[in-house]
């Protein structure tokens, strides 16, 4: 073989060896370009998760924050309620106290006896009626009971009616330290018809009971400047 064929036969193979190489550094930067794009995709998809559960747990957080500072809220509310609930009692209690001394004056207290029988009949407007009081207060009843009758019967325009006291069941006596804790009552007395379907309660914690609750709003209002149902 002469030299121009062995020169150009080598030549051919130089030439195919480096397209060979040349097409195979192609193949392999476009493998390392695509793997390339696929670990940025996941590397992406990666860091979005990860923003996406800071966001998540931030939010999260927020919301805890939130809530914590609502209850921390409601907590010092409820304080602040409690404490003027407690306040109201404890005037509500005085009040009650203050009862008593009403009924240890005597001619004052026999008086007063008068007015809420009469009240009570006008109330019930009933022919017969049952009372009910403190055994302590029964001889004050009976001295006023006549007269109480009369009065009724003039203002009402009607007969003088029937009035049975109930001398086997007394309303509780006054509160006192000595006496186990349950019912009492500071005075006063319960008239009811004859059935017992019709109850007038005009005792004097009864009443110390309507005159608060209708002055509640006032005396809130006075107190802690709200009105408060």
């Amino acid at each position: 073989m002469e030299d121009v064929d062995v020169s150009r036969q080598l030549k051919q193979m130089t030439d195919f060896i480096r397209q060979e190489a040349v097409e195979k550094a192609v193949e392999i930067e476009a493998a390392a370009a695509e793997e390339f794009q696929i670990e940025k995709l996941k590397l992406v998809e990666a860091e979005k998760k990860i923003r996406q559960e800071f966001d998540r747990k931030e939010k999260q957080v927020g919301i805890k924050k939130k809530i914590d500072y609502s209850m921390q809220l409601n907590a010092s509310r409820i304080k602040v309620l409690q404490a003027q609930d407690d306040l109201v009692t404890s005037m509500m209690e005085s009040a009650r106290k203050e009862l008593l001394y009403i009924s240890r004056g005597h001619q004052t207290y026999k008086k007063l006896l008068k007015i809420l029988i009469v009240q009570s009949l006008l109330r019930l407007k009933e022919p017969a009626v049952l009372l009910r009081c403190r055994k302590e207060d029964l001889e004050l009843v009976d001295s006023v009971l006549e007269s109480a009758r009369n009065e009724y019967a003039e203002k009402a325009n009607v007969y003088p009616p029937e009035i049975v006291v109930d001398r086997h069941v007394y309303l509780p006596s006054a509160p006192s330290h000595f006496q186990a804790p349950g019912p009492t009552c500071s005075g006063g007395v319960v008239l009811a018809s004859r059935d017992g379907k019709i109850v007038c309660e005009n005792t004097l914690d009864a009443r110390l009971q309507v005159v608060f609750r209708k002055k509640l709003p006032e005396i809130r209002q006075n107190l802690f400047g709200q009105v408060s149902a």
